[in-house]
């Protein structure tokens, strides 16, 4: 089940994939108007093979898809960073578990830290001048965290909890691709129609990834 929105276009723009685990979150996510014109593929997940990427520039891995199943694919999406893509892996699919190189620590989820008056999360914008940050606010990236990385070297974090590590980080140099590692969910959340800084990062990031990536 592969919908390919510009199979029919000669311009070359950049082919923005997305994996569909076939979960209520994805489909909102997917259908919403206002982001469904810049995820050019969606690829249900147990149909993911390499016909299935054919022509794609960068594919995100979605928030919240089963681990075992991404463990099962880890030498095909190698394959595809190792080809000079863009790979996002999002929130809450275990990617220390199926790409090489990430390290990952877990915390405690204070998830009504924001109901606390005057709470600080803790989090920072680590690279503010990055391109990121003309699409996105410290505001927008700010929602409860499950836990954190320590990037590779020569990897840029773009968005830091204090004293814990990165939450986003940008890696061009572990790989001959992009890869974009972030512990935030926002599809979840915003297929589940609440916390809305999560439609907002949405908003803002799915437009940087496609305005960011190289089409082939």
């Amino acid at each position: 089940m592969i919908h390919d929105a510009h199979s029919a276009s000669n311009r070359r723009v950049p082919v923005i994939a997305a994996l569909d685990a076939g979960t209520y979150y994805h489909h909102r996510t997917f259908r919403t108007p206002e982001l469904a014109p810049y995820i050019d593929r969606v690829i249900y997940l147990p149909e993911l093979d390499d016909a299935a990427l054919e022509g794609c520039d960068a594919l995100i891995v979605s928030c919240r898809i089963n681990p075992e199943l991404l463990v099962a694919q880890r030498a095909r999406l190698a394959r595809f960073l190792a080809a000079g893509k863009t790979l996002v892996a999002m929130g809450e699919t275990g990617s220390h578990r199926w790409l090489d190189g990430v390290r990952w620590t877990d915390c405690e989820v204070n998830f009504w830290w924001w109901k606390t008056p005057g709470a600080d999360p803790g989090l920072r914008l680590a690279a503010p001048d990055h391109s990121l940050f003309r699409y996105l606010t410290l505001a927008d990236v700010t929602w409860h965290q499950h836990g954190t990385y320590a990037p590779p070297p020569g990897a840029v974090s773009l968005v830091d909890k204090v004293g814990a590590g990165s939450v986003l980080y940008e890696d061009r140099c572990s790989t001959a691709g992009r890869l974009i590692v972030t512990s935030l969910d926002p599809m979840y959340h915003h297929g589940s129609y609440f916390m809305p800084a999560t439609s907002r990062f949405l908003r803002g990031f799915l437009p940087w990834l496609k305005d960011s990536t190289p089409a082939a």
